[in-house]
């Protein structure tokens, strides 16, 4: 038998919690938002600081779940054996999973290891194999540092997250916005919906056939490596340079 709907039970089910009804009342005052304008300023700024002298990297991308063991851990472990073994840094998002095994595979190796690390209510730690790490705010000001200091991007299998820093740095690369570097995604079976996704953008003229040459789709380390490899050593050379501290930065 239904139940009959009172008033009571419609005020329960359209009231708002205390953190919807502040995040829906609109445009804050001036005073809040050149609070907030000077939070995200002295986040880029302490993370410019941290960052500076890390050396080119490649930057990991993938899920914070996959425990050590499982087929795609052991596989970033070995993206960051490798990234060691060319004499680059490797950078993640500093916490578990898929970021912990790259870490780990350049720490163990005498690579350079790197966090950027996203603070969390659940779920995202600092993981152990990191030299340098910071934790940030903001996942916007994260994303700009885990692309700003790196010449490659390797997604491993992830979730939500790891499709937003994926399609954000392909959107940067096709627009021209930042250098065409190469991307990377890792696990041809995971991402075949994807692959077949980007093949009916083509279709439909959503985007141009040219545009999925700047993502290679392996299952294979080495090709990954070799394809990263080839760009890099055909556009690149690494040229020192002098060490000043115009922020206070940390070597």
């Amino acid at each position: 038998m239904p139940v009959k709907e009172t008033n009571e039970t419609k005020e329960e089910t359209t009231r708002l919690l205390p953190s919807e009804e502040v995040f829906l009342e609109g445009p804050k005052n001036r005073g809040y938002e050149l609070i907030f304008s000077l939070k995200v300023w002295w986040q880029f700024i302490k993370a410019f600081r941290t960052l500076h002298f890390v050396g080119p990297c490649i930057t990991v991308f993938g899920s914070a779940r996959f425990k050590e063991g499982h087929h795609y851990y052991e596989k970033a472990r070995e993206f960051g054996k490798r990234i060691a073994e060319m004499g680059f840094t490797t950078m993640t998002g500093g916490g578990p999973g898929i970021m912990e095994a790259a870490n780990r595979g350049a720490f163990e190796n005498n690579g350079v290891s790197v966090g950027c690390n996203i603070r969390l209510p659940f779920e995202q730690h600092e993981n152990p194999y990191l030299h340098t790490s910071i934790t940030i705010d903001f996942f916007f000001v994260r994303k700009e540092m885990l692309m700003k200091y790196s010449y490659a991007f390797i997604c491993m299998p992830g979730g939500f997250g790891t499709m937003d820093e994926f399609f954000e740095t392909l959107t940067l690369i096709q627009t021209k916005s930042i250098t065409e570097f190469p991307i990377i995604l890792f696990g041809k079976e995971y991402y075949k919906d994807l692959a077949e996704l980007m093949g009916q953008m083509v279709e439909e003229r959503t985007i141009s056939p040219e545009d999925l040459e700047l993502v290679l789709i392996t299952d294979s380390v080495d090709e990954a490596m070799e394809h990263i490899r080839t760009y890099i050593t055909g556009n690149y050379k690494i040229r020192p340079r002098k060490r000043m501290w115009w922020l206070l930065e940390k070597r």
